[in-house]
């Protein structure tokens, strides 16, 4: 044993280098030399189809592109179009070795296509890695990405970044149930009580594609009414897409769903599931195991197969709006689907925006809403309390609760809950004419006047400052400031009734449901919990908070949390009253006192018209330092018919606070052009605006940062 080792111990360093010398050589002369994993160095390309283009997730404008890459034998198989690949990035033409392209550094990116030559004369980089074989990225979602990159001149990848979501590979080992065969056509239900709701079922369910814009009843039924549409679209063989602001309209919609289909016929995706659920989710329907998804704006680009129909609820609630590059609204994303898959189309709510108007303005889709009469029978009585009613109430002077709202509140806790809606704090006042309340407004731009610390008036749009200010509607020359704030309500209305329990509902802490015995729910806009068997009344608090937002959808957004609110109120025959504390003599408070929220977006979209304001006009904010705003703006080419409004300060972000979107960091002072162009030239504009932009990125990152927005939402 001893000497045996000793023996083979003598003569290891000599054998090891002789063999590490033959399998040198031996893989030098090998026909087919072994490939080095990740750079496939010497290793043969795929017979067929050699190339590979490939979409690097790299997110910046002027890499907005396909980059062609060498498929290896080894790859062959796996590498198909839309599976995830790594591949290097980054390598000049001095790194070349054996005519392949070497080094960079690895990144994520999405195999478009099979070539078999590429358009690039030079060497390629080999594909380093094949993700997963699971194909993510199908033709339609690729193109619908594109489509959207380009209107809101954002980057593709970006734009596939919001589309599909993280792997999963747990997920993906996971096999995704089997598709169960279409439903029996429903029911029209409580669509009948619509004038052309059963016919609009009747035409989904037998493969049509009507659009339409669904002015709903109040009442909770609104979930199971998109239910029974989703079920229509189901029974004639195609999918469906229902997006709503949050996760308490995703539950009601998911309930309804499954209470009319059953388990297992459709996918839930909300960002706040877990990854791995949302993206087993996301597999089944990708997979076409689930044809019908319901979610929030996180499932709007959700690849649901032979889509039949999209439906989105409250399109003007700001959780529609994404919030990162390149920030697309999801109304746009389903109507670019609409029109690209050629499906139908429903956009509801309890009230309307202008956007919904023009919609059946232009004739693009038909209104779809009850008859009067029906309306009448289920909205609840609706009464105000205007300033006038204010000054001679002793109680609102002294309690800053009127009298008529007390009687009212303490009437409805006899039969039920009372809702108190309280605006949300931090809205900032804008001017107005102190006798008819009209906003005050530029007559160069007509955007929305600002007081300065001088006294002097200055547009929040262009920036130009107004010294002879009157007001087109009444000609007077006062102004006034809006009042801002809730003000203790809350406690105010604990100290009036001390018996009776307050629930709040708003922030972090947002209630879904509450019972139906007596009680005051404290609720911001957006946050109204749903009571059992409705509230018996409700209290729409400090109107002007709303109304008197510097935003030009003050008055429609108050509509429409105004009407939100009342839509969960007892009929006027069961006793339900809604009392709105705002000037009963505006357009926004007659359309509530009416339930004519049609109207008043019609009446709207008229003015806006008019004025040349979005959507009949469409407009691009760009914002940054001064100096990086200005330069942008003498280099971009604009279109011919576009005209530039501003550039004029953005608010600061103070230190310790909430940053919104778009805010400049806290120390750095800001400023925002408007650029706005007549219908027809948007696709331009977008254009115009991503092209400057890729030019700034590609002369060096060190450059002051400069933003784009598309359709920003407030323009003021």
């Amino acid at each position: 044993m001893s000497s045996e080792n000793g023996r083979s111990g003598g003569g290891a360093e000599g054998a090891s280098a002789e063999q590490l010398a033959l399998i040198r050589e031996s893989v030098r002369k090998a026909d087919v030399p072994r490939a080095k994993p990740r750079t496939w160095r010497g290793a043969a390309l795929a017979k067929e189809l050699p190339v590979a283009r490939v979409l690097v997730d790299k997110g910046v404008l002027h890499l907005d592109r396909y980059f062609d890459y060498a498929v290896p034998q080894e790859l062959d198989a796996d590498a198909q179009p839309g599976v995830r690949v790594r591949v290097r990035f980054g390598a000049g033409r001095h790194r070349v070795r054996e005519g392949r392209r070497e080094g960079g550094g690895l990144i994520d990116g999405f195999l478009v296509e099979r070539l078999a030559e590429s358009d690039y004369s030079g060497p390629l980089a080999a594909l380093a890695q094949v993700v997963s074989p699971e194909r993510v990225l199908s033709e339609e979602l690729l193109g619908l990405a594109r489509s959207v990159a380009d209107r809101y001149a954002g980057s593709l990848a970006d734009v596939l970044q919001l589309a599909v979501p993280p792997r999963s590979a747990r997920a993906e080992q996971r096999p995704s149930p089997k598709p169960l065969p279409p439903p029996q056509r429903p029911e029209a239900g409580s669509w009948a009580r619509y004038e052309q709701g059963a016919a609009f079922l009747e035409a989904l369910a037998s493969g049509g594609g009507p659009r339409a814009v669904w002015n709903a009843l109040p009442g909770p039924g609104w979930g199971e009414e998109i239910a029974r549409a989703v079920a229509a679209t189901l029974a004639s063989g195609r999918g469906a897409l229902v997006v709503v602001p949050d996760g308490r309209a995703v539950a009601r919609v998911d309930a309804a769903l499954t209470s009319l289909l059953g388990e297992g016929r459709h996918a839930v995706l909300t960002a706040d599931a877990g990854p791995e659920k949302r993206y087993r989710e996301w597999l089944a329907v990708r997979r076409g195991a689930v044809r019908a998804v319901v979610g929030t704006r996180a499932a709007m680009f959700a690849p649901v197969s032979d889509l039949g129909l999209v439906v989105i609820w409250d399109d003007g609630d700001d959780s529609h709006s994404e919030q990162h590059a390149p920030q697309p609204h999801a109304r746009e994303v389903l109507l670019l689907r609409a029109a690209q898959d050629k499906c139908a189309f429903l956009l509801g709510g309890w009230s309307c925006t202008v956007e919904a108007a023009q919609l059946v303005g232009s004739g693009w889709a038909r209104p779809l809403v009850a008859p009067r009469e029906q309306v009448r029978a289920l909205a609840p009585l609706v009464r105000t309390v205007g300033d006038g009613d204010l000054a001679r109430d002793e109680a609102a002077r002294a309690a800053r609760l009127p009298t008529l709202a007390w009687q009212v509140v303490r009437d409805g806790l006899r039969h039920g809950p009372v809702l108190v809606q309280v605006p949300r704090r931090g809205y900032v006042p804008r001017m107005a004419c102190a006798n008819c309340r009209a906003p005050a407004r530029c007559r160069h731009c007509s955007g929305p006047l600002e007081g300065q610390d001088g006294g002097a008036l200055r547009c929040g749009w262009c920036g130009r400052e107004e010294s002879g200010w009157h007001c087109p509607e009444c000609g007077g020359f006062r102004l006034r400031a809006q009042v801002v704030g809730a003000r203790r309500t809350a406690e105010e209305l604990g100290r009036a009734f001390p018996a009776v329990p307050v629930r709040t509902s708003g922030r972090e802490h947002v209630l879904d449901t509450v019972p139906g015995a007596p009680a005051l729910v404290v609720s911001t806009p957006g946050a109204e919990p749903v009571a059992e068997g409705g509230y018996a009344a409700a209290l729409l608090l400090d109107g002007w908070a709303m109304l008197g937002r510097p935003d030009l959808r003050a008055g429609e957004d108050a509509l429409r949390r105004w009407i939100a609110a009342a839509a969960l109120v007892r009929p006027q025959g069961a006793g339900g009253t809604v009392v709105a504390v705002a000037e009963p003599t505006l357009r926004p408070v007659q359309a509530l006192v009416r339930w004519d929220p049609v109207g008043h977006a019609v009446r709207e979209l008229a003015e806006r018209a008019e004025l040349g304001f979005p959507p009949v006009s469409r407009m691009a904010a760009v914002s940054g330092e001064p100096q990086a705003v200005a330069e942008f703006l003498r280099t971009v080419a604009l279109p011919r018919d576009a005209e530039v409004l501003g550039p004029v300060p953005v608010p600061a972000t103070q230190a310790g606070r909430p940053r919104r979107t778009g805010a400049p960091p806290p120390g750095e002072h800001w400023e925002r052009a408007l650029v706005r162009v007549p219908p027809g030239s948007g696709a331009a504009l977008a254009s115009a605006l991503k092209a400057a932009q890729a030019a700034r990125m590609a002369r060096g990152a060190g450059e002051a940062v400069v933003r784009v927005r598309i359709d920003p939402p407030d323009i003021g």
